[in-house]
């Protein structure tokens, strides 16, 4: 899957393009009635270690020897040779398309990223089957194949599962499984266990709207959980319900594959290994009465205003609606930047000392609020805050003003 937050450092198997192509197969006006010995599979391919693939993906399996057929139709597809992906992809334009390749080149493909793949073989009729067939040809056809990807809502996750929808209707029913009893934000973070810093940049950049508890359809969007849901689904054929799911494969293992291991986090040790050495540098400077530059000061208020520069970025100019309503800009404010140069260049200068007492405060606020915003922001986070607190405090005691003042500056 993939998104993205790209977020996307948030996004759904975006290298499978790199290695299966864009290309789709050759597609008949009139596609054919599938055989009698024909199969439909949901694949799932799980995570891999590339970011692009640290939330698995989904596609779909048609399979008709009598005919030939051997199909993987993968909506996880994008033009990463477009010189503008990257603007794009910040501003929250993801063109993705549905492509079409040889099935077992996609395996030989996620054999090269050691990606395991499972398979449901799905308990259709062959009515369903050349339904459910017709439905993917016709939506890759160049005039067809290309949406708007939105992560938690269209991805290549939902996108199977609207297919089968668009094929069947309601003769096939999705229950009240998966539960996953929590917000986006905390579906995303096992995820990125492995990925810290890709685990931080989630919770910078997601609003709100991530907070937000996941219903059972919502779910879908990852592909594990696309995967049990077709588990405990039904498909109806005439006065018959059974299981969607006729059997389950494991069509491809890789020895020691291990999804997302834990890594060290080292986001959160070294927040708090910078606020340690803030309170180490700051005592030194009260009993030393040492007046050293401000140049550090200034640095720790230009990565912070940078921060919130982007947040806001993400918030009122990207087309990202989960990047909506970012309670990181209560600490990350984006006017730090002129702070940190006005700093830097004029310490003296008029209003600097009131602003970096408002921001003492602010910091301190955000702190004894912490557990209390509807917003969760990420524990690496909170001794930054502190340490943005404790240097505009002693600042703003008697550090801002000119050099040649007396009292404390830092």
């Amino acid at each position: 899957m993939a998104p993205s937050v790209s977020i996307r450092s948030l996004l759904c198997a975006l290298g499978v393009a790199l290695l299966l192509g864009g290309g789709a197969a050759p597609l008949s006006a009139q596609p054919p009635r599938l055989s009698a010995e024909s199969e439909v599979s949901m694949v799932t391919i799980l995570p891999g270690d590339p970011v692009y693939s640290m939330f698995g993906h989904s596609a779909l399996r048609v399979h008709d020897p009598a005919q030939n057929i051997d199909r993987l139709y993968n909506y996880g597809t994008f033009d990463f040779s477009d010189p503008l992906f990257i603007p794009k992809f910040a501003y929250g334009h993801l063109r993705y398309f549905l492509s079409v390749v040889p099935y077992q080149r996609a395996l030989r493909a996620y054999r090269q990223q050691r990606r395991p793949v499972l398979e449901q073989t799905l308990n259709l009729t062959r009515t369903q089957r050349t339904a459910l067939f017709r439905v993917l040809q016709v939506n890759a056809r160049p005039e067809n194949r290309h949406y708007q990807y939105v992560f938690f809502f269209d991805n290549c996750s939902t996108r199977v599962r609207d297919a089968l929808e668009q094929a069947l209707g309601d003769a096939v029913q999705f229950g009240r499984r998966p539960r996953p009893d929590a917000t986006f934000r905390h579906m995303l973070d096992p995820y990125a266990a492995n990925l810290p810093l890709v685990d931080l940049s989630f919770d910078l950049a997601l609003g709100t709207p991530a907070d937000r508890r996941v219903t059972p359809r919502e779910a879908h969007f990852l592909p594990d959980y696309l995967f049990e849901a077709f588990a405990h689904a039904t498909v109806q054929s005439g006065d018959t319900t059974r299981a969607l799911v006729a059997r389950t494969d494991t069509t491809q293992w890789i020895d020691g594959y291990e999804a997302t291991p834990t890594a060290f986090p080292w986001p959160l040790v070294a927040g708090w290994t910078i606020l340690v050495l803030t309170l180490g540098w700051t005592g030194w400077q009260a009993t030393t009465g040492r007046r050293p530059g401000g140049a550090g000061d200034a640095l720790l208020l230009a990565a912070v205003g940078v921060t919130g520069l982007l947040a806001c970025f993400l918030w009122f100019v990207s087309t990202y609606a989960v990047t909506e309503h970012n309670w990181n800009l209560l600490w990350a404010w984006p006017t730090h930047l002129i702070a940190a140069t006005v700093l830097l260049w004029r310490p003296s200068a008029p209003g600097l000392r009131t602003y970096l007492a408002a921001t003492a405060v602010g910091a301190a606020v955000v702190a004894l609020g912490w557990t209390w915003w509807p917003q969760d922001l990420h524990a690496a986070v909170f001794p930054i805050v502190l340490t943005v607190g404790v240097r505009t405090g002693w600042r703003a005691l008697g550090g801002a003003g000119p050099r040649g003042a007396r009292g404390l500056e830092g």
